[in-house]
């Protein structure tokens, strides 16, 4: 197969899923333009053809920047079927936990049209179904890094804030907020409870414009509210990342806006972009106009006028090169300076470029590898010190005192670009460090949780014992956790349609 113009051809052979019956096939990722397809058929549904990256010479490129992963310190599942059939994880699995991610209701006070997890009616997890998947994840990661309370609309979870507890009970180092920040906005008790125990917020923001609200959240007016929650955020102390959905034909045009705003605002220190991937209830037209990460670096290049450059951004090794890319900058009022342009981050990071230059401290190798990972948290103390480590390797630290001076001048842009059923590789989940953890101690990567049909059955059998809770709560019944089963067909992946 020819890749056209000069192209690169065939890049690599891999198994993606068929998007109608969820069945294992073959696939094949090629370059076509200078731009990444990947390519499969179903033998029951046929040809199949996905954008997967924007950049096909980045992509050949990125490949020196993976690394071998690091184990978990235990599994919840073996190997007998084979990736990605035997999710939990299993020692095939190629990448520890940076993050864990829980989804404690499938509740939510919003029915956004692009909304992955098709958020509804279904169950609300006991604190007690919590506290096993967050006992799960200390057994298998010894001192987590990252735990993300997610939904449908967590905020809204009765239990929400003892939940938050008792991850920072478990000295779990990161706690995170996955939040449309409606409930923010609104209640002074929830946000004085946030207070105290200061997690993350990962704050929904899409833009500015009523018809991006209107077309991606289904609520053109909600700005003044979220403007609200974020304000409030800030005279509780709780570092915000905000998260825009970048959709085709929709808010390209807003990501200069959304970066300026974030610079200026005294809650946000980062800004996580996150091209729109087709699952749940945000179905594509066409997988061939689907948005990747080269796509919005180029929008974020085209829109900041030079704050920020396309080359500003590196792709983080914990995951596949093509999964996230970030950059960092030392901000001091109006001035902004992104740490790559001061500061060779490829010769500092033995592990991503296989060599070291002679005068590179362990020290400052190791704060850029933190830094330049899925679990570091913009604006928490630990992002801080690694910050000042890279700041004072290039003289930007100079004047800088202690680590509230260096949170305050430290600002992250990611990009994170998640798969669909047009773009699975089941190469790259084999390294996927975000899991999403389930009571009963299994760990699916996230991918693989929204299109292999495991987060199907998993709402099924979590919606089922709702009852069991709802007397649980009444009338302090024990509640049993039960063990979750998924059951694939021979040779196929997913729940039969």
């Amino acid at each position: 197969m020819s890749g056209g113009n000069g192209g690169l051809g065939i890049l690599e052979h891999t198994q993606s899923l068929c998007p109608e019956c969820r069945r294992l096939v073959d696939a094949t990722v090629f370059d076509r333009d200078g731009r990444v397809f990947l390519k499969k058929r179903c033998e029951q549904h046929g040809d199949f053809e996905a954008h997967v990256y924007g950049d096909a010479a980045a992509w050949v490129a990125n490949q020196r920047y993976i690394r071998p992963g690091k184990k978990p310190v235990d599994y919840s599942t073996s190997v007998v079927h084979g990736c990605p059939h035997d999710c939990g994880l299993c020692p095939d699995h190629e990448q520890h936990a940076c993050v864990g991610i829980i989804e404690i209701n499938s509740a939510c006070d919003m029915d956004c049209p692009l909304c992955f997890a098709a958020a509804g009616r279904g169950f609300n997890l006991t604190l007690t179904e919590v506290e096993s998947a967050l006992d799960s994840f200390v057994r298998t990661e010894g001192t987590p890094e990252v735990v993300q309370f997610s939904g449908g609309e967590p905020s809204i979870h009765p239990e929400i804030i003892p939940m938050l507890q008792a991850a920072a009970d478990r000295n779990i180092r990161h706690i995170m907020l996955n939040t449309n920040g409606k409930r923010i906005a609104r209640d002074d008790d929830f946000v004085a409870a946030l207070a105290e125990i200061r997690p993350a917020i990962y704050f929904q923001f899409d833009g500015f414009e009523p018809e991006t609200w209107r077309t991606i959240r289904g609520e053109p007016a909600i700005l003044d509210e979220k403007m609200r929650a974020l304000d409030r955020l800030a005279e509780a102390g709780c570092p915000v990342i905000l998260i825009p959905a970048v959709v085709r034909g929709v808010n390209e045009h807003e990501v200069g806006r959304i970066i300026e705003f974030a610079l200026s605002h005294p809650a946000v220190f980062g800004v996580n972009f996150q091209p729109a991937f087709h699952a749940g209830r945000f179905m594509p037209h066409d997988p061939l106009l689907r948005l990747t990460n080269p796509d919005v670096i180029r929008l974020i290049a085209d829109q900041t006028n030079g704050t920020f450059r396309e080359d500003d951004f590196i792709p983080i090794p914990c995951c596949y090169p093509s999964c996230n890319s970030a950059t960092y900058a030392y901000v001091d009022g109006s001035s902004v300076t992104p740490i790559p342009r001061v500061l060779n981050v490829d010769d500092y990071m033995d592990l991503i470029s296989n060599r070291v230059m002679a005068s590179v401290t362990a020290d400052i190798r190791g704060a850029l590898e933190a830094l330049w990972s899925t679990s570091s948290i913009p604006g928490s103390p630990r992002a801080a010190y690694n910050f000042d480590m890279a700041c004072a390797a290039c003289g930007l630290a100079d004047g800088m005192e202690g680590l509230e001076d260096v949170i305050d001048h430290m600002f992250m842009i990611v990009l994170q670009d998640f798969m669909d059923p047009w773009t699975f590789n089941r190469k790259i989940v084999a390294r996927c460090c975000k899991e999403i953890l389930l009571p009963d101690g299994k760990q699916i990567p996230f991918c693989a949780y929204n299109n292999a049909g495991y987060r199907e059955q998993a709402r099924a059998q979590l919606s089922a014992c709702e009852a069991d809770r709802n007397e649980h709560r009444r009338n302090g019944r024990p509640f049993e956790i039960r063990p979750l089963t998924f059951d694939f067909k021979e040779d196929t992946i997913g729940v039969t349609p």
